[in-house]
C-alpha cells in the first residue's frame, strides 16, 4: 500500500497494528532493491556477464559470489550506468541484486566443492589435461590462431642476494660463513613471455617500492620495462601495464590474433587487462590449477636453469 497506493507509513502501520519504524525500514529496503534492479545492466549485458562466468569456470577462473558482485559493479561503471550509492561505497553490487541475477540465470549455480571434485580440479591428472587441451584446440580453431602466435607468460621471484654456493671447508665445523652483499635480499618479480616458435619479448620487472623510478632498469635488457608496488608481486595494476608491454612487442591484429597461455592466478584476472586484451585480439587461456609444474613451459624448462645462472653470476 505504501509503494503501490502512495499511503503513508504511519497510516498503514496504524491500520494493520504494526510498528511504524519496522514498516519504514522494510519500505526503504524494498525501494533500494528495486533501484538496484532498475539500474543494473539490461538483460543483454547480464547475458554477456553470465556467459563470461560460464567461460571463466570452464577455464579454471571461477568467481566467488563476492567476486561476481565486484565484477557487476565494474561492468556498470564501465557502461556509465546509474548505480546505487551503496554500490559505490562498497565497490560491489548488492546481495539482493546477486540473488535476483542468479534467479534470472538458472544455468548458473553456487557449487560447494567436495573433496573428490576439489582434488580433480586442483591436481595434475588426465581429466584436467584433456579439458585444457580441448579448450586449447577449440580456441585455436575458433579464432583461427596460428601456432606461431601461441605465447606463454609466467612470472618468477628473483632475490637480489643469491644464496651462496657450496665451498670446501674444515670437516666437522658446524657453521661456515660466506660474505655476500647482504644477509637478506629484496625480492623482485620478473615477468617473461615466449612463443611456441622460440621468440621472446623483453622482460617486465615488478619492484618492491612505492614509486617506480626509471633508474631501476639501468643496465637491464634492451626494451625491458617495469613498475613498482609495496609487495613486489604481480597485481591488477601490474597486469594492466604488462599486457600493454606485451601488445607493444607482439603486435597482434584482427588478421593475426594471439593466444596467451598463463597461470590461474587472481592477479591475471584484471578486468582492465582482459578488456585491453580483447580490444587487441589477445585471447587468454589458463592452465589448470596446481598443474604449472608440468604444463607451464617457462616453469618446466626455463626458470630452473635461469635461477642457477643468476645464483652463479
Amino acid at each position: 500500500m505504501v509503494l503501490d497506493d502512495g499511503e503513508s507509513c504511519s497510516s498503514v502501520a496504524t491500520l494493520f497494528d504494526i510498528p511504524r519504524r519496522s514498516l519504514a525500514r522494510y519500505v526503504e529496503k524494498k525501494k533500494k532493491s528495486g533501484l538496484e534492479e532498475q539500474n543494473m545492466p539490461n538483460s543483454e549485458d547480464e547475458t554477456l556477464l553470465a556467459d563470461y562466468l560460464h567461460r571463466s569456470a570452464d577455464i579454471y577462473f571461477g568467481l566467488s559470489p563476492i567476486d561476481v558482485r565486484k565484477l557487476a559493479y565494474l561492468v556498470a561503471t564501465k557502461l556509465n550506468l546509474k548505480i546505487p550509492t551503496s554500490w559505490t561505497e562498497k565497490l560491489a553490487a548488492g546481495p539482493d541484486w546477486f540473488a535476483s541475477f542468479m534467479k534470472r540465470h538458472p544455468t548458473l549455480a553456487i557449487r560447494k566443492p567436495e573433496a573428490t571434485s576439489l582434488a580433480r580440479t586442483s591436481s595434475f591428472n588426465i581429466h584436467n589435461c584433456n579439458l585444457f587441451f580441448d579448450n586449447y584446440q577449440r580456441v585455436l580453431v575458433r579464432e583461427k590462431i596460428g601456432l606461431e602466435c601461441v605465447w606463454n607468460m609466467d612470472e618468477i621471484g628473483v632475490t637480489t642476494v643469491s644464496p651462496p654456493e657450496k665451498i670446501v671447508g674444515r670437516k666437522g665445523q658446524k657453521q661456515i660463513g660466506s660474505i655476500v652483499s647482504g644477509e637478506r635480499g629484496v625480492l623482485v618479480t620478473v615477468v617473461c613471455a615466449v612463443s611456441s616458435y622460440g621468440n621472446s619479448i623483453p622482460p617486465f620487472f615488478v619492484f618492491p617500492r612505492v614509486n617506480f623510478k626509471n633508474h631501476f632498469l639501468a643496465g637491464g635488457p634492451l626494451g625491458c620495462d617495469g613498475t613498482a608496488n609495496k609487495s613486489g608481486w604481480m597485481n591488477d595494476a601490474s597486469m594492466d601495464l604488462w599486457i600493454k608491454h606485451f601488445i607493444k612487442y607482439v603486435r597482434p591484429s584482427k588478421e593475426r590474433p594471439v593466444l596467451l597461455l598463463l597461470d590461474n592466478h587472481s592477479s591475471h584476472m584484471s578486468v582492465n587487462a582482459l578488456h585491453i586484451a580483447k580490444e587487441n585480439y589477445v585471447h587468454f587461456l589458463s592452465f589448470p590449477a596446481h598443474c604449472s609444474h608440468r604444463l607451464q613451459p617457462l616453469d618446466v624448462s626455463v626458470y630452473g636453469p635461469m635461477k642457477k645462472y643468476v645464483s652463479s653470476a
